[in-house]
């Protein structure tokens, strides 16, 4: 354990109320250096999280309904944390992504940002939201890769292979685990 079970929601919660507060003053600075203070706490957390339950397989300190119950939460927690971070950092996060016309660079080249201005599909003024990177962030931990926006910076590159590996070791090693012995 990496302390009392109640440091990191009080971390969290103690993170989480500055942001909110910066966020409602249009402090956007700050609330970028929060959030992403916020979401770097969350996403160590979670791979200390990954990695006691790992380490606690050959001992069987869990059941196997329990084993299964933390995996399907990991990784459900693996693809919310991962789109934030993702809407977060790409193109300059989501203030500077709206304060612009259309989105045309990023971290990620969307299929939107490929259509020609002659199709029917084409929208001149298309950004991308949450939901865009939630798409993104589900692939990537279901699939292990991008399956429709090629990533195109180094940083997100890293950060998609965290999320793969948290992911795959969710997936196979502890939900495999878990089956395995139900």
């Amino acid at each position: 354990m990496l302390g009392p079970t109640w440091l990191i929601p009080t971390v969290v919660l103690s993170l989480l109320v500055p942001s909110v507060i910066s966020h409602r003053r249009r402090q956007t600075k700050l609330n970028v250096v929060i959030s992403i203070a916020l979401l770097a706490v969350i996403t160590g957390a979670e791979i200390w999280s990954l990695s006691i339950l790992i380490a606690g397989l050959p001992g069987k300190r869990q059941p196997p309904p329990e084993l299964l119950r933390s995996a399907v939460a990991l990784w459900v927690s693996n693809i919310l944390v991962f789109a934030s971070w993702y809407w977060h950092l790409d193109a300059g996060g989501p203030h500077k992504r709206y304060l612009r016309d259309s989105h045309t660079e990023g971290a990620f080249l969307f299929p939107q940002m490929t259509l020609p201005s002659d199709s029917k599909l084409f929208k001149p003024n298309w950004k991308p939201d949450f939901i865009d990177y939630l798409f993104l962030a589900f692939n990537t931990s279901t699939a292990f890769s991008p399956t429709d926006a090629p990533v195109l910076s180094r940083w997100a590159k890293v950060l998609m292979m965290i999320q793969s590996a948290v992911s795959l070791g969710t997936i196979a090693i502890l939900a495999a685990r878990a089956i395995n012995i139900l």
